[in-house]
Protein backbone atom coordinates (compact mmCIF):
# COMPACT_ATOMS: atom_id res chain seq x y z
CA UNK A 1 0.00 0.00 0.00
CA UNK A 2 1.29 3.45 -0.87
CA UNK A 3 1.90 5.88 1.96
CA UNK A 4 -0.39 8.86 1.93
CA UNK A 5 1.19 12.12 3.05
CA UNK A 6 -0.52 14.96 4.88
CA UNK A 7 -1.27 17.96 2.66
CA UNK A 8 -1.32 21.25 4.57
CA UNK A 9 -1.92 24.96 4.08
CA UNK A 10 0.78 27.57 4.74
CA UNK A 11 -0.06 27.52 8.46
CA UNK A 12 0.44 23.73 8.64
CA UNK A 13 -3.27 22.99 8.96
CA UNK A 14 -4.27 19.66 7.44
CA UNK A 15 -6.30 20.06 4.24
CA UNK A 16 -6.16 16.56 2.78
CA UNK A 17 -3.78 13.83 1.73
CA UNK A 18 -2.07 12.47 -1.35
CA UNK A 19 0.47 9.84 -2.27
CA UNK A 20 4.14 10.74 -2.05
CA UNK A 21 4.33 10.58 -5.84
CA UNK A 22 1.36 12.95 -6.26
CA UNK A 23 2.82 15.43 -3.77
CA UNK A 24 6.16 15.54 -5.54
CA UNK A 25 4.87 15.49 -9.14
CA UNK A 26 2.10 18.06 -8.62
CA UNK A 27 3.97 20.30 -6.18
CA UNK A 28 1.45 19.90 -3.34
CA UNK A 29 2.40 21.46 -0.01
CA UNK A 30 2.80 18.63 2.49
CA UNK A 31 4.13 18.05 6.00
CA UNK A 32 7.73 16.88 6.34
CA UNK A 33 10.50 16.75 8.91
CA UNK A 34 14.27 17.00 9.07
CA UNK A 35 16.20 15.41 11.96
CA UNK A 36 19.66 16.52 13.06
CA UNK A 37 21.75 14.40 15.43
CA UNK A 38 24.62 15.97 17.35
CA UNK A 39 27.22 15.36 20.03
CA UNK A 40 30.34 17.15 21.25
CA UNK A 41 30.04 20.06 18.80
CA UNK A 42 29.50 17.84 15.77
CA UNK A 43 26.50 17.17 13.53
CA UNK A 44 25.84 13.90 11.74
CA UNK A 45 25.54 14.32 7.98
CA UNK A 46 24.39 11.74 5.49
CA UNK A 47 25.17 11.67 1.80
CA UNK A 48 22.03 10.64 -0.04
CA UNK A 49 22.22 7.53 -2.19
CA UNK A 50 22.72 8.26 -5.87
CA UNK A 51 19.55 6.31 -6.71
CA UNK A 52 17.27 8.71 -4.79
CA UNK A 53 14.68 10.33 -7.05
CA UNK A 54 16.17 13.75 -6.29
CA UNK A 55 19.25 15.19 -4.57
CA UNK A 56 21.22 11.95 -4.90
CA UNK A 57 24.85 12.33 -3.83
CA UNK A 58 24.23 15.52 -1.86
CA UNK A 59 24.98 15.94 1.84
CA UNK A 60 22.12 16.56 4.23
CA UNK A 61 20.94 16.09 7.81
CA UNK A 62 20.84 12.72 9.58
CA UNK A 63 17.33 11.83 8.46
CA UNK A 64 14.32 13.40 6.76
CA UNK A 65 10.93 12.17 5.62
CA UNK A 66 7.18 12.70 5.95
CA UNK A 67 4.63 11.66 8.55
CA UNK A 68 1.95 9.37 7.17
CA UNK A 69 -1.75 10.09 7.53
CA UNK A 70 -2.83 9.50 11.13
CA UNK A 71 0.82 9.54 12.31
CA UNK A 72 2.20 12.22 14.62
CA UNK A 73 5.48 13.97 13.87
CA UNK A 74 7.06 12.32 16.93
CA UNK A 75 6.02 8.85 15.74
CA UNK A 76 7.28 9.56 12.22
CA UNK A 77 10.64 10.87 13.47
CA UNK A 78 11.14 7.77 15.61
CA UNK A 79 10.11 5.45 12.75
CA UNK A 80 12.42 6.99 10.15
CA UNK A 81 15.44 7.35 12.48
CA UNK A 82 15.22 3.65 13.13
CA UNK A 83 14.54 2.68 9.50
CA UNK A 84 17.35 4.81 8.02
CA UNK A 85 20.00 4.66 10.76
CA UNK A 86 18.93 1.99 13.31
CA UNK A 87 18.93 4.80 15.88
CA UNK A 88 16.62 5.19 18.86
CA UNK A 89 16.90 8.73 20.19
CA UNK A 90 14.57 11.31 21.70
CA UNK A 91 14.35 14.50 19.65
CA UNK A 92 12.89 17.96 20.16
CA UNK A 93 11.41 20.27 17.56
CA UNK A 94 13.38 23.51 17.20
CA UNK A 95 11.65 25.22 14.29
CA UNK A 96 9.79 24.98 11.03
CA UNK A 97 9.82 26.52 7.58
CA UNK A 98 8.30 26.18 4.13
CA UNK A 99 10.37 25.68 1.01
CA UNK A 100 9.64 25.12 -2.65
CA UNK A 101 12.07 23.76 -5.21
CA UNK A 102 11.60 22.44 -8.75
CA UNK A 103 14.06 19.75 -9.78
CA UNK A 104 15.23 19.17 -13.36
CA UNK A 105 13.12 16.03 -13.71
CA UNK A 106 9.70 17.67 -13.22
CA UNK A 107 9.71 16.80 -9.53
CA UNK A 108 8.89 19.34 -6.86
CA UNK A 109 9.62 19.71 -3.20
CA UNK A 110 6.99 21.89 -1.57
CA UNK A 111 7.20 21.10 2.09
CA UNK A 112 6.23 22.45 5.46
CA UNK A 113 9.36 21.16 7.18
CA UNK A 114 9.55 20.62 10.95
CA UNK A 115 13.14 20.62 12.22
CA UNK A 116 14.14 18.27 15.06
CA UNK A 117 17.39 17.77 16.96
CA UNK A 118 18.56 14.91 19.14
CA UNK A 119 21.75 14.20 21.03
CA UNK A 120 23.18 10.81 20.10
CA UNK A 121 26.41 8.93 20.89
CA UNK A 122 25.70 5.32 19.92
CA UNK A 123 26.12 2.96 17.00
CA UNK A 124 24.70 3.81 13.59
CA UNK A 125 23.78 1.30 10.89
CA UNK A 126 22.70 3.18 7.74
CA UNK A 127 20.20 1.84 5.21
CA UNK A 128 22.34 1.56 2.04
CA UNK A 129 19.32 2.20 -0.20
CA UNK A 130 18.89 5.62 1.44
CA UNK A 131 22.43 6.59 2.44
CA UNK A 132 25.76 6.25 0.63
CA UNK A 133 27.95 7.82 3.32
CA UNK A 134 27.88 9.28 6.84
CA UNK A 135 30.17 11.65 8.68
CA UNK A 136 30.28 13.64 11.91
CA UNK A 137 31.28 17.22 11.13
CA UNK A 138 32.39 20.02 13.45
CA UNK A 139 29.85 22.85 13.43
CA UNK A 140 32.48 25.45 12.50
CA UNK A 141 33.73 23.33 9.57
CA UNK A 142 30.19 22.69 8.39
CA UNK A 143 29.37 26.40 8.53
CA UNK A 144 32.41 27.20 6.36
CA UNK A 145 31.62 24.43 3.91
CA UNK A 146 28.00 25.57 3.54
CA UNK A 147 29.15 29.13 2.90
CA UNK A 148 31.65 28.20 0.19
CA UNK A 149 30.14 24.99 -1.24
CA UNK A 150 26.33 25.25 -1.07
CA UNK A 151 25.96 23.04 -4.16
CA UNK A 152 27.15 20.06 -2.08
CA UNK A 153 24.05 20.22 0.18
CA UNK A 154 20.33 19.59 -0.24
CA UNK A 155 18.12 22.62 -0.69
CA UNK A 156 16.27 22.11 2.64
CA UNK A 157 19.52 21.58 4.54
CA UNK A 158 20.71 25.08 3.62
CA UNK A 159 17.70 26.53 5.47
CA UNK A 160 17.42 24.03 8.34
CA UNK A 161 21.10 23.72 9.32
CA UNK A 162 21.60 27.39 10.32
CA UNK A 163 18.50 27.12 12.52
CA UNK A 164 20.00 24.08 14.27
CA UNK A 165 23.46 25.63 14.53
CA UNK A 166 21.99 28.76 16.21
CA UNK A 167 20.12 26.55 18.68
CA UNK A 168 23.20 24.45 19.52
CA UNK A 169 25.59 27.40 19.80
CA UNK A 170 23.23 29.73 21.62
CA UNK A 171 23.38 32.16 18.72
CA UNK A 172 27.15 32.51 18.97
CA UNK A 173 29.42 32.20 15.96
CA UNK A 174 30.65 28.61 15.65
CA UNK A 175 34.36 27.99 16.16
Amino acid sequence: MMDHLICVDIQDREIGNATKEECHKKGLLHRAFSVFLYHEGKLLLQRRALEKYHSGGLWTNACCSHPRCQESLTEAVERRLYQELSVVCSCEEVGEFIYFHKFHNEMYEYEYDHVFIGQYYGEISPDKEEIMDLKWMEIADLSESMLHNPEQYTVWFLTAAPMVIRKLTGGKKPG
